[in-house]
């Protein structure tokens, strides 16, 4: 029997000149075969949607010094983009081990890589968090580099399904990997004022923590909770309407970045594995394999600091990065994400 005809349907057309929400913005999704387009949005500065584009590559190579035959981890694989340049340096030879939390994005990157013929013989991949890197040493044996980008991908922050960002209206969730815990608009509806503010203060140093506490459980208490991202963003503004004018959307940009940030760390227990991985991480390195960790806030670069140091003092590592690295104003300027990220490195005795 012939099959049914299908009735072909259109894209749906986006107003105006430009896309402007995510699922509009087709083109940016499909580097390969709108090149042009990709190139355009990134010489203006931005990520183009559903990508990521990886910072201080070329100081983290020069940083881990990779050689053909070695066997490595990116323990944050993301989108891919340090990994492929990973791979590039190791010629076809040796083999790089590749994690990541959010089960969401990991295939997308497998088979990007895949396509540029790093395959299974050249590249493992597993979806696990980082703070279980010393599950892989029975398959890796003891690792010559290590790689650890802590920031949120572009692909995570765009996607307003996620409820990572507050540009546009999606639930308010959070979680890397969403099969895990609970939604962050769960979380909320379980926290005291004194724990909400809490949280904002140690995760990330926000000066209107008690008003914004207040204002989340005041919000509780209503009935319905706080469901979107856009919802969310409400409640911080609200709570600092009583701003001076000068200053007050500015104010209220950064609060609602923080705040965000603040409770994407709770849901995710970010620290937690963090401070799991910089204790296991010794154990992993081989005698002279060196690690390099991106961070993005000051919370996860104190973390990084402060275990550095103290392992280098008891001499588990032979030397470390005296400073962070920053991105050069040229990147900065031309990818706004990297404005925060500091790099650390150290070398294990």
């Amino acid at each position: 029997m012939d099959q049914p005809e299908k009735n072909h349907q259109r894209r749906v057309r986006y107003t105006g000149t430009h896309p402007k929400s995510y699922e509009e913005k087709y083109k940016e999704h499909q580097p390969d075969k709108y090149a042009d387009t990709v190139a355009k949005v990134i010489q203006k500065g931005n990520t183009p949607a559903g990508t990521h584009r990886p910072i201080l590559v070329n100081e983290i190579l020069e940083i881990l010094r990779i050689q053909p035959g070695q066997t490595g981890l990116d323990a944050t694989l993301g989108y891919g983009g340090h990994a492929t340049e990973i791979l590039k340096r190791l010629d076809h030879t040796g083999h790089l081990f590749a994690i990541d939390a959010d089960p969401v994005e990991l295939p997308r990157t497998q088979e990007r890589l895949a396509n540029l013929g790093f395959g299974p013989k050249l590249l493992s991949i597993r979806n696990m968090n980082f703070a279980e890197i010393d599950q892989l040493i029975p398959a890796s044996g003891k690792l010559q580099f290590v790689l650890a980008d802590l920031g949120v991908s572009s692909m995570q922050l765009d996607n307003p399904e996620r409820g990572f960002s507050f540009k546009a209206e999606g639930p308010l969730d959070l979680r890397m990997n969403p099969e895990i815990g609970l939604p962050a608009s769960y979380r909320l509806k379980m926290m005291t004022a004194a724990e909400i503010e809490g949280m904002l203060v140690d995760n990330a140093d926000e000066p209107y923590a008690s008003q914004i506490a207040s204002a989340i459980v005041a919000e509780n208490h209503k009935g319905k909770g706080i469901a979107t991202t856009t919802q969310f963003q409400k409640v911080i503004k609200d709570a600092l309407r009583s701003l001076p004018s000068s200053d007050r959307d500015a104010e209220i940009k950064k609060s609602c970045q923080r705040t965000f940030q603040a409770l994407r760390i709770d849901v995710n227990h970010e620290y937690e594995s963090l401070y799991a991985f910089l204790e296991k991480l010794p154990d992993v390195l081989a005698s002279g394999g060196r690690v390099a960790i991106l961070s993005f806030h000051s919370g996860e670069d104190r973390l990084v600091k402060k275990s550095f140091q103290a392992l280098l003092r008891n001499g588990t590592y032979r030397e470390i990065a005296p400073e962070f690295i920053r991105p050069s104003m040229e990147e900065q300027s031309a990818n706004s994400r990297a404005a925060s990220a500091k790099l650390r490195w150290a070398e294990r005795a």
